[in-house]
């Protein structure tokens, strides 16, 4: 059984015993049925993560002692921001979760004029709750120990312009091919536009534009806005990352 990854918002000391909150004693009690004597890993977001050892396990409670730490923290060394239009439900999670298995830093969720999601107030509080677990659960199945921050949302035209990554590139169709832009030496940062099932509008290209970034195409298909950003950090981590 590989040994589950927990996240813990709390401050972890090797050598002490530490109550797993309400979430962790869930899945570790109730959920994997884990026992007395058995091992996890525990990591609260401050860098590395914790070896620990299971003292008492409940369904509602877990107790665990904390047995070392590695300073390990797996991320990228190329820091990506993240601008993804919001798209409906799954769409939008499943962009977020892949984003974070393919190591990105930052993530600002967009809104756009081809933006179908209308979110605000409880809404959209919601939502980021939501946007913020699918991160958390992201990097306990992958490894990653420092979450990507997520910002609040954004108008697009506001946010191209707050931008200040070495490299800042807007996907597009039919636009400057990717792979003839990546013989350059890594960049210090790469900030990452995509946006929803329309695509951006002339307007915000040209803003983008303005704003410093240029506008490329992953290749002669048109992907779907939840499959661009796997397709974009896939190559970006296999050329300046570290796949």
């Amino acid at each position: 059984m590989r040994i589950p990854r927990i996240y813990q918002p709390q401050p972890i000391i090797v050598g002490n015993e530490i109550q797993l909150d309400e979430n962790g004693s869930a899945h570790i009690g109730r959920v994997l049925r884990m026992q007395p004597g058995q091992a996890i890993t525990i990591f609260n977001g401050e860098g590395g993560e914790y070896r620990a050892t299971i003292e008492a396990s409940t369904k509602k409670n877990v107790l665990v002692y904390i047995d070392s730490f590695l300073d390990d923290d797996k991320k990228s060394p190329l820091p990506i921001h993240l601008g993804q239009v919001i798209s409906r439900g799954e769409r939008m999670d499943y962009a977020l979760q892949k984003s974070v298995e393919l190591g990105v830093s930052e993530i600002t969720p967009l809104f756009s004029m081809r933006c179908e999601v209308k979110l605000a107030g409880p809404r959209l509080e919601k939502r980021m709750q939501q946007w913020q677990q699918q991160i958390i659960s992201a990097c306990e199945q992958c490894g990653l120990n420092i979450p990507p921050t997520l910002n609040p949302p954004q108008v697009a035209l506001r946010w191209f312009e707050q931008i200040d990554q070495s490299l800042k590139w807007l996907l597009h169709p039919g636009e400057t091919p990717l792979h003839d832009l990546l013989a350059s030496e890594r960049p210090e940062s790469i900030c990452l536009a995509i946006g929803p099932e329309g695509g951006f509008d002339e307007d915000e290209v040209s803003s983008a534009q303005q704003a410093g970034f240029q506008a490329v195409a992953i290749g002669p298909r048109v992907f779907r806005t939840e499959t661009a950003p796997v397709a974009a950090l896939s190559v970006l981590q296999h050329q300046w990352g570290d796949f």
